[in-house]
């Protein structure tokens, strides 16, 4: 097994509710360490750029609305296997789908505010830490 890196998104939803250490809880005790955590209230254009994979998507300006609404909190965990680690720990995207015991069947409001964001594979993970981290801002 491979210690990697990934990307994780604290929503709005989590932060307003004030979920930040319960969910690092959960992401620390799956054996991810968090090596970098900043709280950023995300620009439109920020969002935009984040998610420009999803541009031509119909849900795609619902979601950069709402990952707007409120502050962030953009993390990079590390681990043996951490890309995969942390989506597990954060469960399917519709919570109605996530396994118990999962950030989003045990604090997600809806499919969009699903309380977590988890890159998807090592490529992604790279491109995303990238987007919100310099690598001096990375301390393992």
């Amino acid at each position: 097994m491979a210690t990697e890196r990934t990307l994780s998104i604290l929503k709005p939803d989590a932060t307003r509710r004030n979920l930040t250490g319960k969910i690092n809880t959960l992401l620390e005790g799956a054996g991810l360490r968090i090596v970098a955590q900043k709280r950023i209230q995300l620009s439109r254009a920020q969002a935009e750029g984040f998610y420009a994979v999803h541009r031509e998507r119909p849900f795609f300006n619902d979601l950069v609305t709402f990952m707007i609404s409120g502050p962030v909190v953009v993390q990079v965990l590390e681990g043996e296997n951490a890309v995969q680690k942390n989506r597990d720990v954060m469960g399917a995207t519709n919570p109605a789908n996530a396994a118990e015991g999962t950030i989003r069947k045990t604090f997600a409001e809806s499919i969009e505010a699903n309380s977590a964001h988890g890159s998807d594979s090592l490529e992604n993970a790279a491109i995303e830490i990238a987007y919100f981290f310099s690598g001096i801002e990375i301390v393992g």
